[in-house]
């Protein structure tokens, strides 16, 4: 757990011994409380709206973007329904946003939530940077997009999220809420509610509980943060237990870099070698993509399709 406002050389150590182990840590100090709460209530109030108002902006194959509640990872439908949206800044790409109607203050909400988060991951990508020593032109080359990032808002249901009367040719339900995984981008901010459920799995103590801590947002690593790295630093594999008492609410805020961005191991990372090939972000995110929405009938893509 680091204090970002005021980060200390044992913060920097701690996060980089985190990193090589999980690739997870906690944040504090970041000042953005009364946004995060506000957040938070308009996800509560989005998801407790009619199932009419959530489908009338569900998502498609060609855009993913709004409503959907029946996603896979790993080919294993997800206990949970989401709603997912890009910079709203940007006059373009919020034409793709799918904002429901008659839900008054919802999108200016969301909108300061993704100005902020996007602020606090340009802080905490350079923490990382200060923890792995980086030089400058390496800083450059590891450094995320707010255009090309996204934001989720998750509800864990108690009990499968499709009606019954709508499973009819879906894919079965998950062992778990959250099938394990890493997440594609750069890195990722999450908030989580006080239910609890998300795990990490650790390379000394296998899967360890990412406790929810009042006041703090969490940090994972993504597939391109292990590629940069050249594996010093690991993509956070994760995990979210079924919910069996209490509905559970979380949201990411997945960094990711610009669109066109090429992705390779940094040359003062790889004196002995590279070990993944370089690979296109748009491609990879691409295939995540399409997989998550349908069974493609193989295994999701992954980082280790890049190794070398």
């Amino acid at each position: 757990m680091v204090d970002i406002s005021n980060p200390s050389s044992t913060d920097l150590g701690a996060i980089d011994s985190a990193c090589r182990d999980h690739g997870f840590f906690l944040i504090t100090g970041h000042g953005l409380d009364e946004i995060i709460a506000e957040t938070c209530a308009q996800t509560t109030r989005f998801f407790d709206v009619s199932r009419t108002l959530r489908k009338s902006v569900e998502r498609s194959l060609e855009n993913p973007l709004g409503y959907f509640d029946r996603e896979l990872t790993k080919r294993e439908r997800d206990h949970k329904e989401v709603f997912d949206f890009i910079d709203p800044s940007i006059e373009r790409l919020d034409a793709r946003n799918r904002w429901p109607e008659d839900l008054e203050g919802f999108r200016s909400a969301l909108k300061q939530f993704f100005d902020a988060f996007s602020d606090l991951t340009a802080e905490t990508i350079s923490l990382l940077h200060d923890a792995l020593a980086l030089a400058a032109e390496s800083r450059a080359l590891t450094s995320f997009d707010r255009n090309s990032s996204t934001v989720r808002l998750n509800h864990y249901t108690l009990g499968d999220p499709v009606p019954e009367g709508e499973r009819d040719g879906l894919a079965a339900l998950g062992k778990t809420a959250l099938g394990y995984h890493t997440d594609p981008g750069a890195i990722t901010l999450l908030l989580q509610d006080e239910t609890g459920g998300l795990q990490a799995e650790s390379l000394d103590d296998g899967w360890i509980d990412v406790p929810p801590t009042a006041g703090t947002v969490v940090v994972n690593l993504g597939d391109c943060m292990q590629a940069w790295t050249n594996d010093r630093y690991r993509a956070a594999v994760h995990r979210v237990l079924p919910m069996t008492t209490k509905r559970r609410f979380s949201i990411p805020y997945f960094a990711n870099p610009h669109r066109d961005a090429m992705v390779a191991p940094l040359p003062e990372l790889s004196i002995g070698g590279a070990r993944y090939r370089e690979f296109a972000w748009r491609d990879h995110m691409a295939a995540r993509a399409y997989d998550n929405f349908s069974d493609l009938g193989k295994a999701d893509t992954q980082l280790s399709d890049y190794r070398i």
